[in-house]
């Protein structure tokens, strides 16, 4: 039976070590509660460090921990060293992801050490994985801590279904190119199918640095990796409605409420919750608040704010810092503008548990959430769902990924005090009809994607991208079609080969006047050309003097500028087509003008046709300038017999009686093939598939719609299987 295997940092379950042994305690937080359903549902696994560095664990402890937590709590722990923590977890973790991906890059560290050790600990979880995965398995890795993870699993186990989920930010490429291993991270989570991130925002950074950095092209999400299809989607973490939309009928929450209501009369709450950390702005939001104070002196000793700052990483000097800054802060409001009988905010600097947090959500006319960045934020989502009378009103940052869900909240800028303390006194005095109505809308949202829809919606979707992964391999070249491909070369008769060049029998290069045949290719084709049976058409969109100087000397048909020149092997180039290139002084300003309008794009002039290059370019800027130079050209193209051609990174206008099929045609006609093989990258190769016989093997290099019957993963599969069929040829002469 197939399986789900969630693997985070950290298991769902506390451990801790008591005189009496063990002790173990189901974790409350967003990730246990949205996955708890379906781990609960006895089909899943758990994998994660199990909280215990190796040290501190006795062998009789580790055996324990390796025997129970399986069995009562279907998880598989993950033992770490204290060395790994330090340089995993609180370096490469903390110290250079979580810093670089909240833009606090003057904060992050690019240490060696770190980054090897990240390796190390990610090979680990794999290492665990291996024990327990199945093929038919699905895989669901969680964060930043496990990057690498999903590239170590794939290519282990190419069939398993792979899922990563994000729960921080992802930062723009300008950031994110910081990174020194920046690559390395984007081949990591390529290694998924499916890629979730909590808003739309962080999607489109993604997509964009893996188009700049690796140079993979995406559609509607989907990054063709010409081998399969990724999918980067977004997917906003939900909270459990439930639990907070009831909190306030719970005795414990009832009663902390009535304290707190008694020693508030009189007072309004703006409420603050966070753990210390720089991305929080916690320092701006008290000074925000002070700045309201200041310049609405109406509200003093009228409205206080209740701030509670959870401890974290106290051992690291920033955070030290920043907390030495936000007692200050708070001493300074609390200096200026308290009174005998009023203490403006009151700081506590320590953890809430959930009766005690529900009963100040429960009454906080206010909840001030002004991140300066961060993934989501489920605080904002809690407080509005546990305000069932929606007379509470949330202030939130835009750099908050929750904001692009709650847009009826008071929306601000969390570095501009001024921006913030209006806000706040926005949401004080609005009315509560309109306050009921922000409320009722945003608590359908919350009531309908709650965090156990998140986890399904993800795995419905995982489940529906590898079902188009499966589909797009349905037509792969497998051992069978190619045993079936080489039995069919083999027999006696003669044989067509049509092969596409550029993207298909040799890579793409970024400069267009390049790619010069390797010399591995050049005597493929010529092992296939000097058997007399065969007759070998390279066809491409190049210029003809290309051609002829890479394979002039070969006994090759060749068709060059998209059927415009033909050349027959052992005779002259000639021209079908009696085609006019005057339409050239028409184009040729506009797409000049585009070029200098767009650092690092390039024209190639060609016979009859011209292509404007933007694999250079940035690729924001091109998609918006190929968009307008379409536009043009349909305008301009109109009425002159012209087409446009949209390749790889490159986009050709040339007269339409040109084609690859027409000039294919000319081998198809009037003779018989006992054999026909063709293989192309792109759609331009369609003209030529849709002519072939029923019987020929047509071969589409990557993932997309086609005529071709087969397709194969990349120009290495082609050059691999033309070496399988040219021995096949040769076996075939000696047997005839």
């Amino acid at each position: 039976m197939s399986k789900t295997i969630f693997v985070s940092n950290r298991l769902p379950t506390t451990i801790r070590q008591a005189d009496s042994g063990l002790q173990f305690t189901p974790s409350i937080g967003g990730l246990a509660t949205g996955l708890g359903s379906v781990h609960q549902a006895g089909t899943s696994l758990w994998l994660g460090w199990c909280g215990l560095t190796s040290e501190n664990v006795s062998e009789k402890e580790r055996r324990e921990l390796c025997r129970r937590l399986p069995r009562e709590y279907a998880s598989i722990p993950v033992f770490l060293s204290e060395t790994e923590m330090e340089h995993y977890y609180y370096g490469f973790c903390n110290r250079t992801v979580w810093p670089l991906f909240h833009y606090f890059n003057n904060y992050a560290e690019y240490l060696h050490p770190d980054w090897e050790c990240y390796r190390t600990v990610n090979r680990k979880f794999f290492d665990s994985i291996v024990e327990i995965l199945g093929d038919q398995d699905t895989v669901w890795v969680h964060d930043y801590q496990l990057m690498l993870l999903p590239a170590m699993i794939r290519e282990k186990f190419p069939r398993t279904k792979i899922g990563f989920f994000l729960h921080i930010p992802f930062p723009s490429f300008e950031i994110f190119r910081l990174l020194p291993w920046r690559s390395q991270l984007l081949q990591g989570l390529l290694g998924s199918d499916l890629i979730g991130f909590h808003t739309y925002d962080y999607v489109r950074h993604f997509l964009s640095s893996v188009r700049r950095l690796l140079g993979y092209e995406h559609n509607l999400g989907y990054i063709n990796l010409r081998r399969r299809l990724v999918k980067a989607d977004v997917f906003p973490m939900g909270i459990d409605y439930k639990r907070y939309q009831a909190a306030h009928r719970q005795p414990e929450v009832k009663a902390e409420m009535a304290q707190i209501a008694e020693k508030t009369v009189g007072l309004r709450l703006v409420l603050s919750v966070d753990r210390l950390d720089y991305t929080k702005g916690i320092p701006e939001r008290i000074k925000a608040f002070s700045q309201f104070l200041r310049e609405n002196p109406q509200y003093r000793e009228k409205t206080t704010m209740v701030l509670i700052v959870a401890p974290s990483r106290t051992e690291v000097s920033a955070y030290h810092e920043l907390l030495k800054e936000v007692q200050e802060l708070v001493g300074d409001t609390n200096g200026e503008h308290g009174t005998i009988g009023w203490t403006p905010i009151w700081f506590f600097y320590r953890s809430f548990d959930f009766e005690h947090l529900t009963a100040l959500y429960a009454l906080a006319d206010v909840l001030l959430v002004t991140p300066l960045r961060d993934g989501m934020n489920l605080v904002a989502k809690e407080y509005v769902a546990t305000r069932t009378n929606y007379k509470g009103m949330l202030v939130i940052s835009e750099t908050a990924g929750a904001a692009s869900e709650l847009g009826e909240a008071v929306i601000v800028n969390a570095n501009n005090i001024e921006e913030v303390a209006a806000g706040i006194k926005t949401a004080l005095e609005m009315d509560d009809q309109e306050k009921i109505a922000r409320n009722q809308a945003m608590h359908r949202r919350l009531a309908h994607y709650n965090v156990e829809f998140w986890a399904q919606d993800f795995l419905r979707k995982l489940a529906t991208v590898e079902e188009q992964q499966r589909i797009s391999a349905s037509k792969k070249v497998d051992a069978k079609v190619e045993a079936k491909l080489l039995e069919a070369a083999e027999k006696p008769g003669d044989r067509l080969f049509l092969l596409d060049y550029d993207g298909t029998v040799m890579g793409f290069s970024n400069q267009p006047q390049n790619g010069r045949p390797t010399d591995e290719l050049r005597e493929l084709l010529h092992r296939l050309s000097e058997d007399r049976r065969n007759q070998v058409l390279v066809v491409s969109g190049r210029d003809r003097a290309d051609l002829e100087k890479w394979f002039g000397d070969l006994r090759l048909n060749l068709v060059a500028a998209h059927g415009l020149w033909i050349r027959e092997s052992d005779s002259d180039w000639e021209r079908p087509e009696i085609v006019s290139d005057q339409w050239k002084e028409t184009i040729r300003p506009l797409l000049e003008l585009h070029t200098a309008r767009t650092p690092g794009a390039v024209v190639e002039d060609k016979d009859h046709s011209m292509a404007w290059h933007y694999q250079r370019c940035e690729p924001e800027l091109a998609a918006v300038r190929v968009r307008e130079l379409k536009d043009a050209l349909e305008d301009l193209t109109g009425n002159l017999n012209l087409g446009l051609v949209s390749g790889n990174q490159m986009l050709e206008i040339k007269d339409t009686t040109m084609n690859k099929g027409r000039a294919a045609a000319r081998w198809l006609v009037g003779r018989e093939w006992n054999f026909i093989f063709a293989v192309g990258d792109d759609w331009t190769e369609d003209e030529l598939f849709s002519l072939l016989p029923d019987e020929a093997f047509s071969v589409k290099v990557g993932i997309g719609m086609s005529h071709a019957h087969y397709r194969v993963e990349s120009v290495e599969d082609v050059r691999r299987l033309l070496h399988k069929l040219a021995a096949a040829c040769s076996q075939s002469n000696l047997n005839p």
